[in-house]
This record gives C-alpha cells, sequence and structure tokens, in this order.
C-alpha cells in the first residue's frame, strides 16, 4: 500500500479523456484544473473504497462486493448515483458472460478441430496398414506362380 495519498493518483491520459468526454466541444482545460480534477478523483476513490471496506469489515467479510460500494455510496449521500451504476453493472455482467461463452465456443471448436485431425492422420495410417497387407498378400500369390 502507499505510503501518503498523493502516492495515489488515477492514470493521467484515462482521466483526461473522462474530463474531454464530459465537456462540450471546443472547450479546453488547463493543466492546473486537468491535476485538481484528477486528485479529486483519486480521493473519491479512496473514500468510496474505504467506506465501502468498512461495511464489509463490519459483515466479517475481507471481500468488497458491488452492494459495498453502493451502500457506501448511500452512506456518502451519492444515493442518485446508484440506479445508473447498478444498470451499468448488470450491462458490464452481460457483456463478460458473453465474452464468456464466445470463449467456450471458440475453446469447443477448436477441441473438435483438433480432435478431428489427430483421428485423420490414424484413419490415413490406417488405410496405408491396409494397402501394405494387400501388397504382401500380391506378393505372396506371385511367390505362388
Amino acid at each position: 500500500m502507499a505510503e501518503k495519498v498523493e502516492d495515489l493518483s488515477l492514470p493521467t491520459a484515462v482521466m483526461v479523456r473522462l474530463v474531454k468526454d464530459a465537456l462540450p466541444d471546443g472547450v479546453n482545460i488547463a493543466k492546473e484544473a486537468r491535476a485538481a480534477i484528477s486528485k479529486a478523483a483519486s480521493v473519491f476513490v479512496l473514500y468510496a473504497t474505504t467506506c465501502a471496506n468498512t461495511i464489509a469489515v463490519s459483515a466479517k467479510r475481507k471481500t468488497l462486493t458491488a452492494s459495498d460500494v453502493f451502500q457506501a455510496l448511500e452512506e456518502m449521500e451519492f444515493e442518485e448515483f446508484i440506479p445508473k451504476l447498478k444498470e451499468d453493472l448488470i450491462a458490464f455482467k452481460r457483456e463478460q458472460k458473453g465474452k464468456k461463452e464466445a470463449a467456450a465456443e471458440s475453446k469447443r471448436r477448436k477441441s473438435e478441430l483438433q480432435s478431428s485431425e489427430d483421428s485423420a492422420p490414424e484413419a490415413k495410417k490406417q488405410k496405408t496398414d491396409d494397402s501394405n497387407e494387400d501388397t504382401k498378400e500380391n506378393d505372396d500369390s506371385i511367390d505362388e506362380s
């Protein structure tokens, strides 16, 4: 864990992108304003995390859950954000489920393809063995003549 709060900050590129997306086109933001917003966002995240952790600890858990975060937002008096955050969480879970299912399907197809490739050489080998036996029989019949 960091020694000081100043050591903890969100990535500058992410913060700049968020700020630019929130502002109308053509609005510039001074370097000092970007730094102030970044620092405020970092403090907010730390405070929300601390509140959520307090809730988890009081429930005798070591893992923070989404409900801990929502409850922390209520305690911080940011309850107006909760409905939108819940919608976003549902969308995120749906997206993750879709990705997981797509990865499983891809893995299944790859496995099927691999197993069909593995069985093909054996069928070819068996065919070659059968051809060798036919040739051997033909060789035996030649010797008898």
